[in-house]
């Protein structure tokens, strides 16, 4: 059994010897690009478990661990966390659990400290936590990402954001019903096998698989119908954990509306940026700049990549670019407004409004206040310059109830499907004007 070893600062370590002994958990959020960087670990030795648990001890547990006033994702992860420890499933003695650090400004920094606090509450204090974070915030002997690691999870966060656009654009309208989801585990299942061989990491080979992918999605029989779609924005986490939002994009689909998430790709981007917007307004180490500046110029190119790609299929609507939704946010917010979501949550409501999905739901755990800020407080702005825009802010909380949620939910759907009768009404009177007017004679 591993010896323990704790850092100067008193935590647990993480050691070599733990590497091969232990069961690394990890919280879900993004399924399809989850499952990609897990099993990317796991071809590095490492033994992971993504935990996909919903119920409603998972809630009870954060209650009972974590204070109130505290952020509602921060519950939930640790919750999960320590269900998961008193389940019996694993062994308290060979876990760890892994969880990230942004190293900003909001509450989601301190997870882990709240999550070391909770497990020695609990009398876990022997299970090590690890941070994955891109700060170097904390560092663990046994637990390093290298280059080809790297590579693996830039890879998982591109075919990640590419498969869940096209899927949610093609799964309302399937003919066959669970053809998307079988596409979705086919592409998995191939890219896992396909990060055994490091040749396959090279852009080159990863650009070939998104021309593939993007080629299998359009080849999804589709019934020819219009449906509302409903755009998902919000707190990083309650917008795409199905735990923190209570299963909404399964919700709004039998609704019978075709829902839009944007991509994890420009949050990655927006942290980057914001650094380079730290340098503009503070300044800085010109080397830094440099640096970060090619960091952000290669997100950028994959993206527009992606956008590229996925353009050459008229039945598929691409990605806006990064640059595009930072220009919305002029005259709303400061770019230098990049606590939580930031800017970021603001433009995304903005690319929507303004690119044909008017519908959207901000996802917010309660109490948040960059969202409150960036989030609850823009809607009526935005709605003042758009007035086509139906935006209903939802909180989440372990107080809320979600049928109050869902039905405020059902109200906008009532909204929106009012709005697109009335287009499609005022179309028809167009085009009947336009058939008629040539008929039209003179008296003469």
């Amino acid at each position: 059994m591993a010896e323990l070893k704790y850092a100067e600062d008193g935590r647990l370590l993480f050691t070599k010897e733990m590497k091969d002994e232990y069961t690394i958990l990890l919280p879900m959020m993004l399924p399809i690009h989850f499952t990609l960087m897990a099993n990317s670990l796991k071809l590095e030795g490492y033994h992971v478990k993504l935990l996909t648990t919903t119920h409603r001890s998972i809630v009870d547990e954060g209650m009972k661990n974590v204070h109130n006033d505290s952020c509602y994702p921060a519950l939930l992860v640790i919750g999960q966390f320590i269900d998961a420890l008193k389940s019996g499933e694993y062994d308290p003695d060979k876990v760890a659990l892994l969880i990230t650090q942004t190293g900003g400004g909001c509450r989601a920094s301190n997870y882990i400290h709240l999550l070391r606090k909770a497990l020695q509450r609990s009398g876990f204090e022997r299970v090590p936590v690890i941070s994955l974070n891109l700060s170097g915030l904390e560092k663990n002997p046994g637990f390093k990402l290298n280059l080809t690691v790297g590579k693996r999870l830039i890879n998982s966060l591109l075919y990640g954001d590419l498969i869940m656009l096209l899927a949610n654009q093609c799964r309302p309208y399937e003919k066959c019903i669970g053809e998307t989801d079988r596409l979705i585990q086919s592409w998995i299942e191939k890219l896992t096998e396909e990060y055994k061989n490091p040749a396959n990491l090279h852009y080159r080979h990863v650009h070939a698989n998104m021309e593939q992918i993007a080629s299998d999605f359009a080849s999804v029989t589709l019934k020819q119908e219009k449906r509302v779609r409903v755009g998902v924005v919000g707190e990083i986490y309650i917008k795409y954990a199905a735990l923190g939002n209570n299963q909404l994009e399964d919700f709004l689909q039998n609704e019978g509306v075709e829902t839009v998430v944007p991509g994890l790709l420009d949050f990655l981007i927006f942290k980057v940026d914001n650094r380079l917007e730290d340098c503009r307004i503070y300044g800085g180490n010109p080397f830094k700049r440099l640096i970060v500046s090619i960091m952000e110029n290669f997100f950028k190119k994959k993206q527009y990549d992606l956008i590229e790609i996925v353009s050459k299929y008229p039945k598929f609507r691409a990605p806006t670019p990064f640059e595009h939704i930072k220009g919305l946010v002029n005259g709303y917010l400061g770019h230098g407004n990049k606590m939580g979501e930031g800017w970021l949550l603001t433009g995304e409501m903005l690319e929507l409004v303004t690119t044909g999905t008017e519908n959207v739901v901000c996802t917010q755990p309660f109490g948040c206040l960059p969202n409150h800020i960036v989030g609850k407080g823009m809607i009526r702005k935005i709605k003042e310059n758009n007035p086509q825009a139906n935006i209903v802010s939802i909180d989440y909380d372990p107080s809320a109830t979600r049928v109050n949620q869902e039905n405020r939910i059902k109200l906008m759907l009532a909204n929106a499907r009012i709005n697109a009768e009335k287009r499609a009404t005022e179309s028809e009177k167009q085009a009947v004007s336009v058939t008629v007017k040539p008929e039209t004679v003179s008296a003469h």
